[in-house]
């Protein structure tokens, strides 16, 4: 294939360019806060886990509550009727019936009470535990959306400069021959770079000194002629400083 100087020299910038791109495709793969990110996000789940469990508490907390406030009401409707009953009573005998009822009424209730007691306490520490998981999430969840900006700045920040090269990567291969354009296209696809410059003997393909059976063989070919390194197999790029 021949190609004029010129082009092939215009190569190594595009392959710069290429080289470019790939840096910035990487870095925005690999922002640091990521990782940052999804530890974050891990440790969200974990909240979300304890909530659930914390809530859990809360919940059976409030049952117990309810089932006890139901029987202290069902045992005050108790005494309410029984003290209406000894009012009405006909004989001493009765009376002292409903009043033996009316103290292990009364029992009944205190006891009822007692438990009440403790099982609101129960419910105002799960409420607290509650609270202080979801401040502890809201907390973490604002770090999380702050990271999540500061990675989405950054990726648009690479965004833009991707876009920027790309342009001008684009711009320079429609001035540089289709036929040339292919080539490097089809030897970078394969080998990962589509040209470097000989330098000093030195291939930068692959950062080599070609041996004097490959420089001879270079060195016959024509200025326009497009050479193929022989180690890494991009074009090879040859200038004043290949040392041929």
């Amino acid at each position: 294939m021949k190609a004029s100087p010129e082009d092939q020299l215009a190569l190594l910038t595009l392959q710069e360019q290429d080289n470019r791109i790939a840096q910035l495709t990487h870095a925005r793969a690999h922002i640091a806060e990521q990782k940052e990110l999804a530890e974050l996000q891990t440790r969200l789940r974990e909240f979300s886990q304890q909530l659930i469990a914390a809530q859990g508490v809360l919940d059976d907390a409030k049952v117990e509550l309810s089932r006890i406030e139901d029987d202290v009401r069902v045992v005050d409707e108790r005494i309410a009727k029984d003290k209406q009953r000894e009012s009405g009573a006909a004989s001493a005998k009765e009376v002292q019936a409903l009043e033996a009822e009316l103290a292990s009424l009364a029992t009944r209730k205190s006891n009822l009470e007692d438990a009440e007691l403790v099982v609101m306490q129960n419910v105002e520490d799960a409420e607290a535990e509650v609270a202080s998981v979801i401040a502890q999430r809201d907390a973490l969840d604002a770090q999380r959306s702050e990271l999540a900006a500061a990675i989405a700045s950054k990726e648009a920040e690479y965004d833009r400069e991707i876009a920027q090269v790309s342009s001008e990567r684009a711009a320079l291969a429609q001035s540089i021959p289709a036929d040339l354009i292919e080539l490097y296209e089809r030897q970078r696809a394969r080998y990962g770079i589509g040209a470097a410059l000989l330098t000093r003997r030195v291939t930068g393909g692959s950062g080599v000194e070609l041996t004097s059976t490959d420089l001879d063989a270079i060195r016959a070919a024509a200025p326009d002629d497009v050479v193929i390194c022989p180690d890494s197999s991009c074009i090879l790029v040859r200038t004043n400083e290949s040392g041929l």
